[in-house]
């Protein structure tokens, strides 16, 4: 195992800008501490050599003007709210609104434009990158002086830990997720439509023009949001322009579970993915948009594929959602793993 630091840049402050590089097993990982971002993560496979299957950015500035939110750590509440408002014990907190007049990812400065606190380490089978921010009351219009921690780590098993933490001295949604786009077959190869899927997932939150949920939950059994059995990604997501839907992980939320598989067929590479979230949301790049991304890279429409481990979308305007609130004597804690093959 080995962690390496060096620049990865400055901002316009002067601050510098650190980049670890984490290797285990037969993997390499990467992780700046601007955005708590994931920037590279390098796999064998049978065939085809190695490769960086993540989507990103060869260096700083493509992060600091990251439209699609390539490999950030979203929050305070990663996802949409309604109205860009909410309230909690009679109080209405106004957020700005980003996306039409809806909050997409806590607006245009959440957790994925701070320059967070880091230090790695080493313990047991892996190698860690601890983040830690400060958000002080009112931050992007949330309530309550909240501290938060992301763990991000590589295991010698080919695992990626990913654990968030957070508490605040008021209540305050709180919904912290990565938001990583893979191509298995490797970044700016193609796009995803060859990969398979599999879903642990019996529902999925209905949502309308806007994505926004409606408040119910909708059974998955013949709709194209059917992933029970491994399916291609061709096969229904261009009927529906592509996903950008929550899908209800079976099982206790809480307890870290089967949440998704993916399995690309060129390469060989495979991915599982566990959480204690209870819901990911699936999104496979539906903008018909160039994103010129690592090494001149296009990443067109289908390009890349997110698994974003979550609470619901709106869940502070959906009192019958689970609920996603910290504050005084109640953390948050949630875990994901993301585990390879080949």
């Amino acid at each position: 195992m080995k962690i390496s630091e060096q620049k990865f840049g400055y901002l316009s402050n002067g601050k510098k800008v650190k980049l670890f590089t984490l290797k285990a097993g037969d993997l390499e990982f990467s992780l700046s501490n601007y955005g708590a971002a994931w920037t590279s993560l390098i796999l064998p496979s049978r065939k085809n050599g190695r490769a960086d299957v993540l989507l990103g950015y060869s260096g700083l500035d493509g992060y600091l003007n990251n439209i699609p939110f390539y490999g950030v750590t979203v929050g305070r509440f990663a996802n949409r709210i309604s109205g860009a408002r909410f309230t909690v014990n009679g109080k209405e907190s106004r957020l700005t609104a980003n996306e039409g007049q809806n909050n997409l990812h806590s607006g245009p400065r959440g957790f994925d434009k701070c320059l967070w606190q880091a230090e790695s380490y080493e313990e047991n089978d892996g190698v860690y990158v601890r983040f830690e921010l400060e958000s002080p009351d009112g931050d992007s219009g949330f309530p309550g002086n909240m501290e938060a921690a992301v763990i991000y780590g590589l295991t010698k098993s080919n695992e990626i830990i990913a654990e968030y933490h957070a508490k605040v001295d008021e209540p305050c949604p709180v919904n912290l997720t990565n938001h990583a786009y893979y191509n298995l077959a490797g970044e700016g190869n193609g796009t995803i439509l060859s990969h398979e899927f599999v879903f642990y997932s019996s529902s999925y939150v209905e949502i309308d023009k806007d994505l926004i949920p409606t408040g119910r939950l909708i059974s998955v059994d013949g709709t194209p949001h059917d992933f029970r059995k491994c399916k291609k990604l061709s096969v229904d997501c261009e009927k529906i322009n592509g996903y950008d839907h929550c899908f209800v992980v079976d099982g206790e939320p809480g307890k870290l579970r089967p949440c998704a598989e993916v399995y690309e067929p060129d390469s060989g590479r495979s991915m599982e993915v566990f959480t204690t979230q209870p819901a990911v949301q699936f999104y496979t790049s539906n903008k018909d948009i160039i994103f010129t991304g690592k090494h001149g890279s296009g990443y067109g429409k289908f390009s890349g594929f997110c698994l974003e481990t979550q609470h619901y979308p709106d869940t502070p305007n959906h009192p019958n959602f689970p609920s996603c609130f910290a504050g005084p004597g109640l953390n948050y804690k949630e875990k994901a793993v993301f585990k390879f093959d080949w």
